[in-house]
């Protein structure tokens, strides 16, 4: 059974975005299509408990510490990060570019580990954890490993949005650069999401033998894309392998062909 009040406190919460990290009372009513009387009884309790807060000035409401506490705990514990880190970090100070880790989650890919080598300066993340899947390193290593069903379903639902003149927008573009990836064994990334930025990304995969999780080498185009991009390449392919073996991913060795007997 479900219960409306709990709906509509989550759906409260799940207004605020990072084009929209504050709401006022009416325009959360309004989103939401309830009384105002009733909007304002939801975000009282979700003050009081932590996971709003209120601008003193504004009178704006923002999210909560709550929140960000729960998230670190919820990535402090999530199995890919813990199984990644080790791996990522070794990359990061070998190479002095961000390594990220994603998991994916329905039709998009959420970043759950960002590693950044200490020479690098902290980049602020200015598309939030949530990426499109058609556009990004580490979202077409996931679509490339999709089963024909769910590729299907995906191209059929996918809205192409152009981020930068370099994006993806079509169907046979998108089908022809996975179809590279699985060839090669990694996907890469020409400042399709965001300018100036390029990667190269790799799958993950888990005891199962599925990919549920990528990961990517980011950085400077004229790094990224120019004459070490096979080197780099190698160097993700090989991270995502380790990573791979230690959610327990083995696969199964190809078997010569016993000589027949005479």
């Amino acid at each position: 059974m479900l219960i409306q009040s709990v709906q509509r406190a989550l759906a409260i919460l799940n207004l605020f975005t990072i084009a929209n990290p504050m709401l006022g009372l009416t325009e959360i009513s309004n989103c939401l299509g309830i009384h105002k009387a009733t909007a304002q009884g939801l975000v009282r309790t979700l003050l009081r408990e932590g996971f709003l807060e209120q601008d003193p000035y504004t009178k704006k409401y923002k999210l909560g510490l709550k929140i960000y506490e729960l998230g670190v705990v919820l990535a402090g514990s999530l199995d890919i990060n813990e199984k990644s880190a080790g791996p990522a970090h070794r990359l990061a100070l070998k190479t002095h570019l961000l390594i990220r880790v994603c998991i994916l989650d329905g039709h998009t890919g959420i970043t759950t580990l960002d590693i950044y080598p200490r020479t690098q300066p902290f980049l602020v993340r200015q598309l939030g954890v949530r990426f499109p899947l058609y556009c990004t390193a580490m979202g077409k290593a996931l679509l490339a490993y999709f089963s024909p069903a769910d590729l299907d379903d995906y191209l059929e639902k996918v809205e192409y949005f152009e981020f930068t003149p370099q994006t993806v927008n079509n169907r046979e573009s998108l089908l022809h650069e996975l179809e590279e990836v699985r060839q090669r064994g990694y996907s890469i990334n020409r400042e399709e999401h965001l300018q100036a930025r390029a990667a190269i990304g790799a799958p993950i995969f888990d005891a199962l033998g599925n990919v549920s999780a990528s990961t990517s080498m980011v950085g400077d185009p004229a790094r990224i894309l120019g004459e070490q991009t096979e080197s780099l390449a190698r160097m993700v392919v090989s991270m995502a392998a380790e990573i791979s073996r230690n959610m327990g991913y083995y696969p199964n060795p190809v078997r010569k062909a016993s000589p027949r007997q005479g």
